[in-house]
């Protein structure tokens, strides 16, 4: 199998498990807030909205920095650094004791953010041109239905498992797409 098919596969995976690393804390983020000690209704909404926005904000912030870098050390190792970065961050949430290491946590995986856009930047450059159009998307689609099947799986993991379990899972994942980066061309 060509070399750019290869990556594509592998970073298809990436992207999908990225897609629902960063959402699927949604449908528990306030009871795992409130598991964190917050109790008034008010602190209750703002507290969960902080911390599922901050990973957004925080991303959207240094995700320039990190494109200027893979341009200078490579993609490959953009991956590598996201991939690996948002597992150790997702892992650590499963022990967070308060409400502000968990959003500490987040901010964290959002300054760990890129695996996304760099997959792109990888796949276009290695695709043949006729091809680009189609592999862009097929990524494209890697997100979306991760960010889709995120809030699907991380609900109903953590109505079978508990909500500290689905960091767990979602970290090993995580790894599971590092490797798979890490062994590709």
């Amino acid at each position: 199998m060509e070399s750019w098919k290869v990556n594509l596969i592998s970073v298809w995976f990436g992207c999908f498990f990225t897609g629902l690393a960063i959402s699927q804390i949604l449908p528990f983020l306030p009871l795992y807030v409130s598991q964190l000690g917050v109790t008034s209704h008010e602190a209750l909404s703002m507290w969960s909205g902080l911390t599922f926005s901050v990973t957004f904000l925080v991303s959207a912030i240094v995700s320039p920095m990190w494109g200027s870098l893979a341009d200078r050390k490579g993609r490959k190792l953009m991956l590598l650094r996201a991939s690996l970065g948002m597992a150790i961050a997702i892992l650590l949430q499963a022990f967070a004791t308060n409400v502000w290491q968990l959003f500490i946590l987040r901010a964290i995986m959002g300054l760990t953010s890129g695996y996304i856009p760099n997959a792109m930047a990888l796949v276009a450059s290695q695709v043949p041109r006729e091809r680009s159009g189609w592999a862009l998307s097929t990524l494209s689609t890697a997100q979306i239905s991760g960010v889709i099947g995120g809030p699907l799986l991380g609900g109903f993991l953590a109505d079978h498992v508990g909500l500290r379990m689905v960091f767990f899972i979602t970290a090993i994942l995580l790894t599971i797409s590092f490797l798979v980066t890490l062994f590709s061309d």
